[in-house]
């Protein structure tokens, strides 16, 4: 009983110490009567996935649609999105170049003065596995993501998960239907704020069974890890596994507080206390997607947002802004180009920056969705595909983390954005 009358937040970390300690005792082997854990572990977590998944298509419509509509007309919404825009570059950028930094600086790649190639066994048998891990991707797929804006069939993209044409449509629907005649344009959107209130509803129901999901989930990435996956990330991955995260902990505990206290006002501390429950669940679940209709719930509830401004930024951000992701892409392209050998100059490294930038766009808010955008970057700048097969050990655990800042991104941009359009009550303020 004592668990349940904890805050969420407590309990998911909870949770979190559970699955740690049963992924370790029980394995990726260990089982029941016939049944192995592991097997248990994926059917509790993908249940949860699930079941956020199910809801954020009609959670993203409704939300955007009603928040659009409340925006207040081509000022209120041109104001608005320039404004999420410039925010969403700027960090972006801001976590690319921090990434850049550090990773020519600790230059995880080098092992006692040689490119770690012969260490980390670049072998053909890696290629196969990162070429089945990711496929095939090409630079000219950088075009698909303004493609993706217009899809030719809405409902086959919501079923697709497209996140970015079901956004541009919502945002086009919300925006016209405030232009058609009051008679109709009232009835649309009480029905659009009664279904945006349902959703609301239904993910504070399934956020009960959060606790549960993430016991599972985490449980599953730990309990799959072998032994000789262990000794790679003390040994030739340690180095870059601690880059990334160094590099992802400097974006999230320095340059986004500083900019929430000096654009937004507001204390960071309390920041990180409103969007706790949403940053273990991110972690746990590696999926901003997934994550957002409890990233909302958050940023409105706790952090006193409004719904005009949270349904708008939000969504948005949980498809375009992935400082997190931008961020590991970077480093993974420098680190593996370290570990060949080659010296990249600072024209390449600006080609590896601007891609990153333009990649991370377009990722999906799902778990290992960047290891598709670092091929576009490999084959950007002419690394050979198999040097993923180095980094797919360690880049679950590190999904979760860099997803985590990908979601407090997005709400600093919320909390920033409001108080810049003057509401009141931000965090206190």
């Amino acid at each position: 009983m004592l668990m349940f009358r904890l805050k969420l937040h407590w309990q998911i970390l909870i949770a979190l110490g559970l699955a740690l300690l049963a992924g370790i005792i029980t394995g990726p082997d260990s089982g029941l009567f016939g049944i192995r854990f592991y097997d248990v572990y994926n059917f509790i977590g993908t249940l949860f996935l699930n079941a956020l998944k199910m809801i954020i298509v009609p959670l993203i419509i409704s939300s955007i649609v009603v928040g659009i509509a409340g925006v207040g007309g081509v000022e209120g919404l041109g104001r608005l999105g320039g404004k999420t825009f410039l925010y969403y570059m700027a960090t972006s950028l801001l976590a690319i170049l921090t990434g850049l930094f550090l990773v020519n600086l600790i230059a995880p790649g080098i092992i006692d003065g040689q490119p770690a190639q012969l260490v980390l066994g670049l072998d053909s048998q890696q290629a196969a596995i990162a070429v089945e891990k990711v496929g095939a991707r090409g630079v000219g797929d950088i075009a698909d993501v303004f493609l993706s804006m217009l899809p030719p069939n809405i409902v086959a993209a919501a079923a697709a998960g497209q996140m970015l044409g079901l956004i541009v449509f919502s945002l086009l629907f919300g925006f016209f239907m405030t232009r058609i005649p009051d008679k109709y344009s009232e009835s649309q959107l009480t029905f659009w704020q009664g279904i945006y209130h349902t959703m609301m509803n239904i993910t504070e129901f399934i956020m009960k069974f959060a606790p549960l999901g993430v016991f599972g989930l985490v449980a599953k990435v730990i309990a799959g890890i072998q032994p000789e996956q262990l000794g790679g990330m003390a040994s030739s991955l340690g180095l870059f596994f601690l880059t990334v995260l160094l590099a992802l902990a400097t974006h999230a505990l320095i340059t986004l507080p500083l900019i929430l206290k000096l654009l937004g006002r507001v204390n960071p501390v309390r920041q990180y206390v409103a969007m706790a429950p949403a940053l273990l669940t991110a972690f746990s679940t590696a999926s901003s997607s997934a994550t957002l209709p409890l990233t909302m719930d958050c940023v409105e509830k706790n952090a006193g947002v409004s719904n005009r401004t949270s349904s708008f930024v939000l969504p948005l951000g949980a498809t375009v802004n992935m400082d997190g992701t931008a961020l590991y892409e970077c480093v993974a392209a420098i680190f593996i180009a370290q570990a060949y050998g080659i010296e990249l100059s600072i024209v390449t490294q600006f080609v590896i920056v601007l891609v990153a930038l333009l990649t991370s766009i377009g990722v999906a808010g799902i778990p290992a969705a960047s290891l598709v955008a670092i091929t576009i970057i490999l084959g950007t700048i002419g690394l050979p595909l198999e040097a993923l097969g180095m980094i797919l050990a360690v880049d679950r655990i590190l999904d979760m983390f860099r997803t985590s800042v990908n979601v407090f991104s997005d709400s600093c941009g919320a909390v920033i954005i409001a108080r810049q359009e003057g509401e009141q009550g931000i965090l206190g303020n």
